[in-house]
């Protein structure tokens, strides 16, 4: 099955989230593990969306909205074969 067909089953299942960018939405897997900051002492939001390369293009800068919620674009990556990617947000 290729990431594709894999994120369209997860969206016809209800379990991507939509995500505005540019005036286009597009449904993508939101996720916003904490992550241990401060050598231990504090715990921080760490803000992420996975989506498919071929639904969306993201660069280092970038606006998008989640829920409401605004962020700037920080890092993006290729995962596995590069037909999917990670993009790491800071909450603005």
């Amino acid at each position: 099955m290729d990431v594709e067909t894999l994120y369209a089953s997860a969206r016809n299942a209800g379990l991507l989230t939509p995500v505005t960018v540019a005036g286009t939405t597009v449904p993508c897997a939101f996720r916003a593990p904490d992550e241990t900051v401060l050598e231990g002492l504090a715990l921080s939001r760490e803000h992420q969306i996975d989506y498919p390369a071929a639904w969306l293009t993201l660069v280092v800068g970038d606006t998008v909205e989640v829920a409401g919620t605004t962020y700037q674009v920080r890092e993006v990556r290729a995962i596995g074969d590069g037909t999917e990617r990670r993009a790491w947000l800071t909450r603005l």
